[in-house]
């Protein structure tokens, strides 16, 4: 397949990028060209992309939402990586009289603002309004509009991406490592969380499954409170997990980007497993031990 792409570098983008690469012809949207090969060529400026020639667009760029405290001018940046680029590419799509028989955007959990123990599925609609509500809302109706006959829109709703080398996790091991880990807050917070191979596994699946559509959320089906996977990280790395971090220090420190940390949501990825969909790491344990830590 013609695949554009756009957020290779990050974390699930570049994992897509290894797992393809030697499967379709790739098109990477990037800011630094670099020398293509067979399978992967680089550009920095869509309008070098024949959308007629593409199959598939898989957009996932963005500002990290969790690397720097919530100014105004970064809570700017984090929303226009995702709703500039995102509202160019359906331009794009919708202008072609060929256009991507797909296009799956990346969206998150945040999504659906703080929740409690409630199990939320796609079909959820108390939505909490707050920032990352507001992001997420956005950026998901704008890829809706290259919605058509010709182009099936899927949005991905993540979890926290489960990966040794990046992620959430890559920022949580230093402390657990030296056994001055704990949970976050009360704790009492669940944590939506998938396996990086699982995510990747999954936006094959949304690729090639045209039964699905709209929002899809891309979490593994049993999520924990943050106490539990406190306890199993520490478990995993055969340290003690006596330190928690209380809330009003999380809010000293970062500000209204602790919200994410002390709020959480219980998703459950109801349309994947109705369609189907096998997770290879259903269970925090597994996933855990299946990460080079």
């Amino acid at each position: 397949m013609r695949i554009l792409l756009t957020g290779g570098t990050g974390l699930i983008g570049s994992a897509l990028l290894k797992h393809w690469q030697n499967e379709h012809q790739l098109t990477l949207l990037t800011r630094t060209v670099r020398p293509g090969s067979s399978a992967v060529q680089y550009i920095t400026d869509l309008a070098k992309v024949d959308f007629n020639q593409l199959d598939a667009v898989i957009n996932l760029a963005g500002e990290p939402i969790a690397d720097k405290r919530w100014t105004d001018a970064q809570k700017d940046r984090i929303c226009q990586s995702r709703w500039q680029l995102t509202e160019q590419l359906v331009q794009h799509i919708t202008a072609a009289s060929t256009p991507p028989a797909v296009l799956i955007s990346g969206s998150a959990i945040g999504f659906y603002g703080r929740q409690g123990e409630q199990e939320i599925s796609e079909e959820y609609q108390a939505f909490f309004p707050e920032f990352s509500h507001d992001i997420c809302a956005r950026w998901e109706n704008l890829a809706w509009q290259a919605n058509s006959p010709q182009t099936r829109v899927c949005l991905i709703r993540t979890g926290v991406v489960l990966a040794a080398n990046g992620g959430a996790l890559k920022k949580m091991l230093p402390p657990f490592k030296l056994g001055l880990g704990g949970k976050i807050g009360s704790g009492d917070q669940y944590m939506s969380w998938i396996h990086l191979d699982d995510m990747v596994a999954l936006i094959d699946f949304l690729l090639h499954n045209d039964q699905i559509s709209g929002a899809v959320n891309a979490t593994a089906p049993k999520p924990v409170t943050n106490a539990i996977f406190s306890t199993e990280l520490a478990k995993r790395l055969k340290r003690p997990a006596l330190l928690p971090m209380p809330a009003p220090v999380l809010k000293l420190l970062f500000g209204e980007m602790s919200d994410i940390l002390l709020y959480g949501q219980r998703v459950i990825p109801k349309k994947l497993l109705d369609a189907g969909f096998q997770f290879r790491y259903p269970n925090l344990q597994q996933a855990l031990a299946a990460l080079a830590l």
